[in-house]
């Protein structure tokens, strides 16, 4: 398996993502290649002062950085020997079988849309995260901030979306799948949810068990939870600043580990043809080694081929 990792992405590339992709080489030693894109003289500088083996990557030089004040689409236009462009052409070219990023989510966004492309058929691409519980397992939870307005039909398609993520990368047969609400009864919500409730109810795409309130994301009443992007980034956010309060009043927990950013490590864009992950600017190395792991998962899951499947798009 093939993984590229943009290595001039986050605010302290390239040290971090160097030690990041070390630590993964270090858990997983054999059966992954890792290609670095970026500056190869500032990749090296890092190897030598921290005395990592260079010959365990494949390094791409690239001469040009996406910064995260650069607008998005005119960057990616017209840095087109970024880290972040050429990771891009790499991963068109399927030349690696993924590609991830702590560097610009929106030059990231701008590359999964025009150069990945959306799967045919896909309404809208979104981003999921896992939002964990006590039992130690987790919550699939989408959209997480991509899509802020999403019209029935859309909240849809993210079950169906979800359903394949949960199986294929986590490994839970017939998922449970809940549409966020301000309360269980069907006909709670605004005019979208309980329109969207209305073509989930009773459908075979996926297993619908109802609504889901917010008490209740980290409980084990689904393992798909669905919303729209507005209001997934705000628990997104909120599940974040568990871990800091945490840390602050010296209280230590599994649960607080996992809702770190840290330990997260990224988010999978679903709905493109391609596997791409989207790490936090401000990632560490750890969460650089994790933004890889879950990289690595989401190849193995392969669900590209299977919204394609289910949208009848291989023979």
């Amino acid at each position: 398996m093939r993984i590229g990792l943009d290595a001039m992405g986050g605010d302290f590339a390239p040290e971090v993502t160097v030690l990041g992709a070390d630590l993964f080489l270090q858990e997983y030693p054999t059966g992954y290649e890792l290609v670095l894109f970026g500056d190869q003289e500032a990749i090296l500088s890092v190897c030598r002062a921290h005395q990592i083996d260079v010959s365990r990557f494949e390094i791409v030089p690239t001469t040009e950085v996406i910064a995260m004040g650069d607008h998005p689409a005119k960057a990616y236009a017209q840095k087109t020997d970024s880290s972040i462009c050429v990771g891009y052409q790499h991963l068109a070219a399927r030349k690696i079988d993924g590609f991830a990023s702590a560097g610009s989510t929106g030059a990231m966004m701008v590359g999964a849309m025009y150069t990945a492309k959306v799967i045919p058929g896909v309404l809208r691409p979104t981003i999921a995260t896992i939002a964990p519980r006590l039992d130690g397992k987790g919550n699939v939870l989408l959209d997480i901030g991509l899509n802020a307005d999403c019209k029935p039909d859309v909240l849809y398609q993210y079950a169906v979306i979800g359903s394949l993520y949960a199986e294929f990368v986590y490994n839970i047969p017939s998922p449970r799948v809940g549409l966020l609400n301000i309360g269980s009864e069907p006909e709670k919500g605004d005019l979208v949810t309980k329109s969207a409730y209305q073509l989930m109810d009773g459908s075979k795409d996926f297993n619908f068990i109802g609504n889901v309130e917010g008490h209740e994301i980290f409980s084990d009443k689904a393992d798909v939870i669905v919303t729209n992007g507005f209001v997934g980034n705000i628990v997104l956010k909120e599940a974040e600043s568990f871990s800091h309060i945490a840390k602050k009043m010296g209280l230590k927990h599994p649960f607080f580990d996992r809702v770190n950013p840290e330990i997260q490590g990224g988010t999978p864009v679903l709905g493109i043809d391609a596997n791409v992950i989207i790490g936090h600017g401000a990632s560490n190395d750890i969460a650089i080694k994790n933004m890889l792991k879950i990289t690595q998962q989401v190849i193995a899951g392969n669900i590209p081929a299977k919204i394609k499947k289910y949208l009848n798009l291989l023979a």
